[in-house]
């Protein structure tokens, strides 16, 4: 149980109602919950809608309108989230790393904290970038070197956008203690999910 409660469209102000729309239109049925309230991050964003709107419209900006190709971001997000163990983000990004590409040996490797098998040069890249921020929130100069040989200064700034984005996400998700759908198992074991 999400520790804010959740509420659903016809509870909120005119703002609210609106970002709500903007989610769903973006993003369809599947973020709504069958009590008909928001799935994920998303509720966190409606109750709070003038900080939700902007998160809502940079996840979108970051997500689909950068030069970095989707592959290589998925990759960041899930080594963000298996980073802060954030549950609801591994189960919906760890599908979309192997939709777009990314080898079932590497997400499975990221996701125990294990140094993937990347047979690709850019996925390295990227990954070295997002596990280096996420623990010491800089980059050597190799890391740093190598990543923007293959994004350019534009994708740098993209991805470190991107991972301090999805970092943001886990830590919604894990405050507030969101839970998977019903038919997803938990990846890791979080205690913190009991009380």
């Amino acid at each position: 149980m999400s520790r804010i409660p959740y509420v659903r469209r016809a509870d909120l102000q005119p703002d609210g109602q609106q970002l709500w729309d903007s989610i769903v239109s973006g993003r369809g049925g599947q973020v709504v919950n069958p009590d008909g309230s928001l799935a994920g991050p998303f509720n966190a964003f409606v109750t709070a809608p003038a900080a939700g709107r902007r998160l809502s419209s940079l996840g979108a900006v970051l997500r689909f309108g950068t030069s970095i190709e989707r592959r290589l971001s998925e990759i960041a997000i899930i080594t963000i989230g298996a980073r802060w163990q954030a549950e609801f983000e591994w189960w919906a990004h760890a599908r979309m790393a192997r939709e777009n590409g990314v080898a079932d040996a590497v997400v499975d490797a990221i996701g125990r904290a294990e140094d993937p098998p990347f047979a690709a040069y850019d996925e390295r890249a990227v990954y070295e970038v997002a596990y280096q921020l996420s623990r010491t929130g800089r980059l050597d100069r190799d890391t740093y070197d190598a990543a923007h040989d293959v994004l350019g200064d534009a994708g740098m700034v993209e991805l470190v956008a991107l991972c301090g984005y999805y970092t943001t996400i886990s830590f919604l998700l894990n405050a507030f203690a969101v839970p998977l759908p019903p038919d997803a198992a938990p990846m890791w074991d979080n205690s913190i999910w009991d009380g």
